[in-house]
């Protein structure tokens, strides 16, 4: 039987300087997105629940709606998919809608709520 906190971790192939440039680019293009309903980024109403970043730089997001039946759900998993495919050197990017857990306005950040007059 082996000691599980004996093996290492695998090294990452991104420094964590190179993780925290793409956080920050990620986090811009995402903050371009906007649900056409609402005059806030899908960011700032917390819309995005995820995002991985793999070592081949492959991203992968999960993101949600602020209601199911949102006459965009078909077209705003690409306009994500578009704008994080914006910065230099990705390979990929997925982009998959979740409903659980559901949104709610808590999830957005004190800037969307001021946007929103919701204070």
């Amino acid at each position: 039987m082996t000691d599980a906190a004996a093996v290492p971790e695998p090294a990452s192939a991104l420094s964590q300087d190179e993780l925290n440039r793409l956080t920050d680019q990620l986090i811009e293009k995402l903050k371009t997105v906007y649900d056409p309903e609402i005059p806030v980024d899908i960011y700032e109403l917390g819309l995005i629940y995820k995002v991985d970043v793999s070592d081949d730089k492959d991203v992968a997001i999960e993101m949600t709606l602020t209601a199911p039946g949102c006459p965009v759900a078909g077209e705003m998993p690409g306009w994500v998919k578009d704008a994080v495919l914006e910065i230099p050197d990705l390979k990929s990017c997925t982009v998959d809608l979740v409903f659980d857990p559901p949104w709610d306005s808590s999830r957005m950040s004190d800037e969307a709520k001021l946007q929103l007059n919701m204070f």
